[in-house]
């Protein structure tokens, strides 16, 4: 079979990371006899630099034409000075809106070997946890009306929340479907004691669950979200909530992994062609220095050999590969402890080898 990829390699760690996954990608088609064609396309900073835009028509046209499409990371210092609708970051938002992405997966699971890396009490890493947030992903504040007034005080900015219940409704459905496929237990985040918004989320998410009897639910504000997550994060298996909620509690979920580095993303829609890339940033401080850790990029590209493939083997190949290579005790200098850290390179030679 021949798929063809879109490659947004984006700014700071970003191509060095996708170019691993492109490696790992590459031998797992000569494992299992399937072509992979790679076509780069430029976005964030590096788009800005080249044509004046975050995100050029080219690169818009490249992703729809594609099967599907990973990315690396966007922006970095160089380009902070830029008004809001020309930084990197804005690309990111439009290219899922363009590919109408409005799901978004981020798999959190605490992996044995590297239970020592992860900062929580000893009885609570002994639990383990592997939670899946089901984040909605082209609604909210992120996507609401903005701007600036004069109000009260002088000038002032505004960002505006919007939902409407066919974005709920759909996001529910992913959740509640993701969840019968693992624990059948689903937990719904939201702020209904302050926000209208939240309010609707939480009726529409229990109307939403009638069609889902065997799925265990629970509601939960997201302030006690914020802390459950780190008192007791074995609770969870399917978290689903907005935008913003989503963007904010991933990105606690990844740090008691042990590593930012460590955890993949997928941003789906309503068809099979799909957005894949690691939640971290672009880490423009050690871009080009070979310390970037590439697993999360390589885990995103399995997803999309699960996800929008539907080669459920090749998958789990590739995980199984990056279990053994930690499992055996290599390490980049983000998770390592003492002793030598492999290098971008070495850690993709690494879980090659392992495949």
């Amino acid at each position: 079979m021949q798929y063809k990829i879109g490659l947004l390699r984006g700014d700071g760690i970003g191509p060095e990371i996708v170019d691993s996954a492109v490696r790992v990608l590459e031998a797992v088609g000569n494992k299992y006899g399937h072509e992979f064609v790679f076509t780069p396309y430029l976005i964030g900073g590096a788009a800005i630099d080249a044509t004046g835009k975050p995100l050029p028509e080219e690169t818009v046209e490249g992703c729809l034409a594609s099967d599907s499409v990973l990315l690396g990371a966007v922006g970095g210092p160089k380009w902070d000075i830029l008004p809001g609708h020309l930084r990197p970051e804005k690309a990111l938002l439009g290219i899922r809106a363009a590919m109408e992405l409005f799901t978004n997966l981020r798999p959190a699971k605490l992996y044995p070997a590297l239970k020592a890396e992860c900062p929580l009490r000893e009885d609570i890493v002994d639990k383990g946890f592997d939670i899946m947030i089901v984040r909605e992903l082209t609604g909210g504040i992120y996507f609401g009306e903005r701007g600036y007034r004069q109000g009260k005080y002088g000038e002032e900015a505004y960002d505006t929340e919007c939902y409407s219940r066919m974005e709920i409704e759909r996001i529910a459905r992913v959740a509640f479907e993701s969840a019968r496929k693992r624990r059948k237990k689903l937990t719904s985040i939201d702020k209904a004691n302050v926000l209208e918004t939240s309010r609707l989320w939480r009726k529409v998410v229990h109307e939403v669950a009638a069609e889902y009897p065997d799925v265990e639910v629970q509601d939960m504000l997201v302030d006690n979200a914020a802390m459950q997550l780190v008192r007791n994060p074995s609770q969870f298996d399917v978290i689903v909530t907005s935008n913003m909620f989503g963007d904010i509690l991933s990105d606690e979920a990844s740090q008691i992994t042990g590593s930012i580095g460590m955890l993949e993303s997928a941003s789906l829609g309503n068809t099979k062609r799909g957005l894949y890339e690691p939640i971290h940033g672009s880490a423009p401080d050690i871009a080009g220095q070979g310390k970037a850790n590439p697993i999360a990029t390589i885990l995103s590209a399995a997803m999309m050999l699960l996800y929008s493939f539907d080669l459920a083997a090749e998958s789990n190949a590739i995980v199984a590969a990056v279990d053994k290579v930690l499992a055996s005790g290599l390490r980049t200098a983000d998770i390592a402890r003492g002793g030598d850290a492999l290098s971008t390179t070495q850690m993709t030679d690494a879980i090659i080898a392992a495949l």
